[in-house]
Parts: C-alpha cells; structure tokens; sequence
C-alpha cells in the first residue's frame, strides 16, 4: 500500500512506450525546455512520418516527461536528441529511457550508435558513459548558442552487438 501511494505522490510510474503524432506538440515543448534550439512541433511531425525514425516517450502517470529520438541506417542509428522535462531530472529516468530505447534500436538490427553531446554538458555526458557511449571524436564550435558563442561537440558511439 506504501509503494503505491509513494509512486501515486510522484506522479505514478515511469513507462517508457513508442510516441506518436499526437505527441509531437509536448515533445517540441520538452524539447525547447531542454536546448538553446528547440525543435517545432512540426519537425517532430515530420519525424513521425518517417520509416527511419524511432521516436520514445517517457511518460509519468499520464504526463509526458521525456522522449528519445533516433534515425536508423542499415545497422547503424544517430540518436538525434534526449530530453527529460528539467523538473524531473536527476532521478534516474532518462537512464531507463535511454537503455530502453538502445534495446528497441536492437532489436530493429541496429549495430552501432553515435550521438554527438556539447562537451560542458556533464549530465548527458555522465548518462553517456553509464550507457556504455565512448568518445571517438571531436567537432569544434559545433554548437552555436543564443548569446553567438560557439561550443564544441564530442561525438561518442556504442557498439550493441
């Protein structure tokens, strides 16, 4: 009784399930929360619409908190974008969303993912490495911020075979 009043306090259990259209508009609001450039509603339509796209959501009782996005090529896939709503941050969640979303990406045939993560970014950068991600490389003033500072990328891969 304990354990569900305490998950009914926090907002019910975390689930993360495949995303669909209806969802574009609060992924595009977690999105701008999340980064400099947010993503519209509409690009996450776009998304939807493609065969190549593997889009998740992290849900928390019956709210959007969190997604994970994905462009799969043959055996190989770039995570395009995480993000986990900032109240709800540092609980754990965006691990469970990531490796959940790793395990889907397998079980399509994918081999190896790349993402790129702004090299200050310590938290994604911890997610990262816990997710078994290394650095294989380095893009300079890759990200462009509001303020015209220029911030560079790490690109790290993951083997799932």
């Amino acid at each position: 009784m304990m354990k569900w009043l305490s998950e009914w306090w926090r907002g019910g259990t975390a689930a993360v399930e495949p995303a669909s259209a209806r969802d574009a508009q609060r992924l595009a609001q977690l999105h701008g929360a999340s980064f400099a450039h947010g993503w519209g509603e509409s690009e996450f339509e776009a998304m939807f619409s493609e065969r190549n796209t593997l889009i998740h959501r992290l849900r928390l009782g019956r709210k959007i908190i969190g997604f994970a996005v994905s462009r799969i090529g043959a055996d190989e896939a770039e995570i395009l974008s995480v993000a986990v709503d900032p109240s709800h941050r540092g609980r754990g969640l965006s691990r469970n969303l990531l490796m959940t979303h790793l395990g889907h990406l397998a079980g399509r045939g994918v081999r190896t993912i790349f993402l790129e993560v702004e090299e200050n970014n310590q938290p994604a950068r911890q997610l990262y490495d816990k997710c078994g991600f290394v650095v294989v490389g380095r893009r300079e003033r890759y990200y462009k911020q509001p303020n015209g500072e220029q911030l560079n990328a790490l690109l790290m891969r993951r083997e799932l075979s």
